[in-house]
């Protein structure tokens, strides 16, 4: 048994998230969970929502509440929504936390003892009338490219260019549409990340299995132009971390937050440390502190390409810099985009699926099958609603339904619904236990790699060789003429039910337990030995015809809902 710390990027609180943010973090990170557990391994799954910045101050006044209590509302939403999506977090706690709040204060005073904070003076847009200065995304105008009227002060929706906000015509407060704005100074602490460069390059360097796309973002961010730059970790915010040099005030700062991309990250730590307070674990540094016993832990990552900038170097840096003997991550799982039916997801615009929607119209496992056998992760991937039908009701409904339902009505017909004792096995018995043992072996190697697609491939293989076996063997034509022959092959086949659910639980965790609960067992246990787990349900053993695991779906249905998540959301 080993130990394996496993975190997914953190979700963002400002709304419900999209299909596109599952696959590319937390689903995968479950399923890694999820499998190592059945393996026997010690873990602990960390995930958390990412509380603090601007678009939560924003998202807070659209929507008419004071932003703790909208950070509150929408924590306990995505918990919810976690839940019901089958997420098997040990904690999921809050970057708003005491936790994070004290930790960042401690990663700040440390990297400040080290020489790696400096002062820096700036320009920035200050409004009289909301007597504050406004950070990129509190600025709107028109864009100087296109005449975009509500253009960000980051960029434009509309031509997609990056702008500064000075750079707007006619510039306003998205806070009170003030447009007495001007430049000021402010000063603002950064991170010299220059000066870890060389130390990052090697450790980045170091690691030789990462998936390429992690490793080639990492090393563009060091190299391309002028390399790894410098990079501000304060605000002019109210909602945040409050800037402090450890517990002590740092001159100069005050009123002032650390930037959300520098707490959030060490919120992975903090949960750990929620988790213990929650009274669900126990010692927490055992898990993050190489000098409490975490030189054995294996600490795997997982997110969207997007994050990885922060997480190859930014974090690390942060890590690195405090020079504390704090767990630096061992493997980054990285994921390209899912796009939908031609296009992209859009919050904004309410276009395609998002998680709580999903819930609405199909039971958890549908989606995950779907999400996890098409992850993105050589290429950017697309979701249609075609090829959603067609994969699930061929794969969950067609293959895994149709082989559980098939063979368990038939054995009640003939038998009753106990595993027939009659008949030896042969050597078509004999050859499906040596081929599952083989794919059941690949499958293993697969998921220990995190390759994800490639393991639901294996997965559907193992369920297509028990159909293939029944189309080959006919129990139901054997039974005419030698019941005890045909006793067998359904013995055979029933033992392939729990099998069946043991592999798929860290896909289809609902179905698995449908599945097992048919067939009156608690635990399958992972099949080490393949020819013993499908011996597991001997002659007499008892069992129910479990329901209909995946009911498909029809043209009807898939046409309306790809007329409902075209755009803006109900």
């Amino acid at each position: 048994m080993s130990r394996h710390l496993i975190t997914s990027a953190i979700p963002y609180i400002n709304g419900i998230k999209h299909l596109g943010n599952l696959v590319g973090s937390q689903l995968p990170a479950d399923l890694y969970a999820r499998y190592l557990r059945s393996r026997g391994h010690e873990v602990l799954f960390l995930c958390a929502t990412d509380e603090h910045g601007t678009p939560a101050e924003l998202a807070a006044a659209k929507a008419g509440k004071p932003v703790e209590e909208f950070c509150a509302e929408m924590y306990a939403v995505q918990a919810e929504i976690a839940q019901g999506f089958g997420l098997s977090f040990d904690h999921f706690g809050r970057s708003s936390s005491q936790q994070n709040k004290n930790l960042t204060q401690h990663f700040a005073g440390a990297l400040a003892d080290e020489g790696l904070i400096e002062e820096v003076e700036q320009s920035q847009i200050y409004s009289e009338t909301d007597g504050r200065f406004l950070p990129d995304r509190y600025v709107e105008g028109t864009c100087p490219n296109c005449g975009f009227e509500d253009a960000r002060g980051d960029q434009c929706d509309n031509c997609t260019k990056q702008l500064d906000p000075e750079d707007l015509i006619n510039p306003r407060s998205t806070v009170s549409g003030a447009t007495d704005l001007e430049m000021r100074a402010t000063k603002h602490l950064f991170l010299k990340q220059s000066k870890m460069k060389d130390r990052l390059d090697t450790w980045i360097n170091s690691k030789a299995d990462w998936p390429v796309l992690t490793t080639s973002i990492a090393k563009k961010w060091l190299h391309d132009g002028d390399g790894l730059q410098d990079r501000g970790i304060t605000r002019d915010l109210k909602w945040g971390v409050p800037v402090k040099r450890g517990d002590a005030d740092w001159p100069g700062m005050e009123g002032k937050v650390f930037y959300v991309w520098f707490d959030a990250p060490i919120e992975y730590i903090a949960c750990a440390q929620e988790w213990v307070d929650a009274g669900k674990g126990t010692d927490w540094e055992r898990w993050w502190r190489t000098d409490k016993g975490a030189d054995d832990v294996q600490y795997t990552q997982f997110m969207g390409k997007d994050n990885v900038p922060f997480h190859t170097l930014s974090f690390p840096a942060t890590i690195m810099g405090s020079n504390e003997p704090w767990k630096l991550v061992d493997y980054i799982k990285s994921f390209n985009y899912l796009n939908y039916d031609g296009g992209q997801f859009s919050t904004s615009r309410g276009r395609g699926v998002f998680m709580d929607q999903a819930l609405e119209i199909l039971p958890a496992d549908y989606w995950r099958w779907w999400l996890l056998s098409h992850a993105p992760e050589t290429s950017d991937a697309e979701f249609t609603w075609e090829n959603f039908q067609t994969a699930t009701n061929k794969d969950l409904a067609d293959v895994l339904g149709n082989f559980v339902s098939r063979i368990t009505k038939f054995c009640r017909s003939k038998f009753g619904e106990a595993v027939p004792e009659a008949g030896e096995y042969t050597e078509a018995e004999t050859a499906l236990i040596a081929d599952l043992t083989e794919r059941v072996a690949r499958y293993a190697e697969q998921m220990d790699k995190m390759e994800v697609r490639k393991s639901a491939a294996e997965l559907r293989a193992i369920w297509a060789a028990g159909n293939e076996y029944l189309q080959a063997q006919a129990p139901w034509t054997t039974f005419k003429t030698d019941p005890d022959r045909a006793a067998a092959q359904t013995r055979l086949a029933l033992n392939l039910i729990p099998l069946y659910a043991t592999l798929a639980a860290p896909f289809i965790p609902d179905a698995a337990a449908k599945m097992l609960a048919g067939m009156k067992i608690d635990d399958a246990g992972f099949p080490e030995d393949v020819a013993a787990a499908v011996a597991q349900l001997p002659g007499g053993h008892v069992f129910e015809v479990p329901e209909v695991l995946f009911a498909k779906i029809s043209d009807e249905q898939r046409e309306e809902w790809a007329i409902r998540f075209a755009g803006t959301r109900d």
